[in-house]
Parts: structure tokens; sequence; C-alpha cells
């Protein structure tokens, strides 16, 4: 095992990918001089060439509308959007084009497409800080993965890439510094399968589920819970939001009896109220108390610190809402 950053994980398995499978090319605004704006693809240009790392005008449906075209074409593009917000800009391509080849052509074409992008804050201001992974996890057509560790984003892009159908891959900005262990050898060749939650912490008292920066949250959280209340929490990251992994959850309430949804989505019409609904039909006789949100509430991001502060979901938070449980 190696101890590596979130943005190495991603770019090594862009890198590999692009070593593996000659059909993969990159696409984005600025990806060959920064390297992206976060610096994930630093370096490939020089390796791979300007008609394999491709560098794009600011114009996210263009990106998007020639990336699909190529994926229908043969090859198997990646294309980055700088952030989830300028996704707006592209939805048209995404929703309408991607989503919908498979279905509409009965099979006979698909759209092998990754559209990397940043959720995220960090006085980025209201239009630049906003969470719409519910949006694309509302489309059927696309995969949605939001990963939380470096070994996780590896496996997911990994799999992204060789997946035959759209996928959106959402990368958190505060988490690229963050570091973990990912496997050498033949094992750093492995995928980690869409649509499969984990249980990252085992518990006994009440299932918290997360995904992406939540995850480090819920986690923190349920260390505090156990050392200063005696809470026993059982944590799981759900990694892909469409398909979700419905069952790893509910078998987690089936030990715990209680569950807390922990995002950074807007409180109404968030991923979070989906998941809510049917997580309240599938768990029903296995709750002993109401399914419980934390998640962000519904004003626009602040730019000032310290109001973004207050608007940002906490571990804080999520302490709060386990000990009105129990």
């Amino acid at each position: 095992m190696s101890l590596v950053s979130y943005r190495d994980a991603v770019r090594s398995a862009l890198r590999d990918e692009m070593l593996r499978d000659q059909r993969v090319i990159l696409m984005g605004e600025d990806i060959t001089g920064y390297g992206g704006s976060y610096a994930v693809t630093k370096g490939l240009v020089e390796e791979f060439g300007p008609k394999r790392v491709m560098e794009t005008p600011i114009a996210e449906a263009g990106i998007v509308g020639f990336a699909v075209g190529a994926a229908m074409g043969g090859l198997i593009p990646v294309a980055e959007l700088m952030t989830v917000n300028f996704a707006l800009l592209a939805l048209d391509q995404i929703v309408n084009s991607a989503a919908k080849c498979h279905y509409m052509f009965g099979g006979q074409w698909s759209v092998p497409l990754v559209v990397r992008t940043v959720s995220g804050f960090g006085q980025l201001g209201p239009t630049h800080s906003q969470t719409f992974e519910g949006w694309f996890a509302s489309v059927p057509g696309l995969k949605v993965v939001m990963p939380a560790t470096p070994a996780d984003a590896r496996g997911l892009l990994l799999a992204a890439i060789r997946d035959p159908d759209p996928v959106i891959f959402i990368e958190h900005s505060l988490l690229y510094s963050t570091k973990g262990e990912l496997p050498e050898g033949e094992a750093a060749d492995e995928e980690v399968p869409i649509g499969s939650a984990k249980v990252v912490r085992a518990g006994t008292d009440v299932t918290l589920v997360a995904y992406s920066r939540m995850l480090l949250q819920a986690l923190q959280a349920a260390e505090e819970l156990e050392r200063s209340d005696g809470v026993s929490c059982e944590v799981v990251d759900l990694r892909t939001l469409r398909p979700v992994d419905y069952p790893t959850v509910v078998e987690s309430v089936r030990r715990t009896h209680q569950l807390v949804l922990c995002g950074e989505d807007w409180r109404t019409g968030g991923f979070g109220a989906s998941l809510l609904s049917e997580l309240s039909d599938r768990c029903f006789d296995d709750l002993d108390a109401p399914i419980q949100r934390v998640a962000s509430p519904d004003v626009p991001m602040a730019y000032s610190r310290q109001l973004e502060r207050s608007l940002i979901p906490t571990s804080d938070e999520v302490v709060e809402v386990v000990r009105r449980l129990n």
C-alpha cells in the first residue's frame, strides 16, 4: 500500500487508463496548462500530447457536446468541467443527449463518456458553491458517483472510464489534499464497482449514511459520540448516488434501528430528500424513530467566511442530531 493524495489518486487513474486504452482522451478548460482548476491533469499533456489531452474554449455546452459525439464515434472521452455549477451550461448535452442515446437507439449506440466535475465551497460565493448531484441522480441513463477517499476515487474512476454508459464523476474541492492508502501492483488495477456502498465503520446504535466530504464529518461525529456518549455509530459510505446500493443501507438499519442521512445538499429537493423517501419505505418496520437529515439550509451560499461556516453541515450537527435520537 502507498499513501497518496485524493488529487494524485484521480490523476493516476486517468494516466493508467490512457496507457491501457488509446481511445481514452481528456478535454477541458486549462487542463494543458495549470492542469485544470485543481491541477489534477498537470503533466499529462507532456506525456500524451495535445491530441489526447485537449484544451477547449470556455464553453461547457461545446465541451460536453463534442465529448458525446466523440464517444458515439468510438472514443472514450473524459470531459472536465471546472465546477458542477458550470454543468448548468451543458445540461441539454448531458440530460438530452448523453443520457438518452442508448435508450432511444434501442441499445445500438452507447455513450462511454465520463464528465469529471467538482462540488464544494471555500469563499467561492453563491454561484460557485452549489450541490447539484441530486439533479443528475434523478436522470435515467446517467450514473453518478461521489467518492470520499483516494482509494475510492481511483477505483470508481477506473470503473467509470471502462463503463459503456455516461458517468457523472463528482469530486469535492476540499478533498484533494486528503490522503489515504492505495493498493500497489496488480491490485491497483481493480475497479470499485459502481452501485456498491461500503460500511466503513461498524456500529450497533445508529446508522449514519454519507457520501463525499460528509463521510469524513460522519466519521468524526461517530468518534465523538462513542467517546462522549457511548453511542455506537455504523457509518455507510454510499459512494454511488445512481444507482444507490439500498440493500447495504437497509441491512445496516436492521442492525441499528435508527438512521441519519448526512449531506451538503439543500434540505428542500436535495438528494437527501430522495433518499429519505425511498428509505422510509424500505426501512419503515425496522426504524425505532423517524429518519433524520443533516443538510444545508435553503439559502444561497454566502461569500463571507463567517456566514459560509454557519451554512456548511458539520460533524457537530451530526452529533447533535444523533443525541436528539438517543
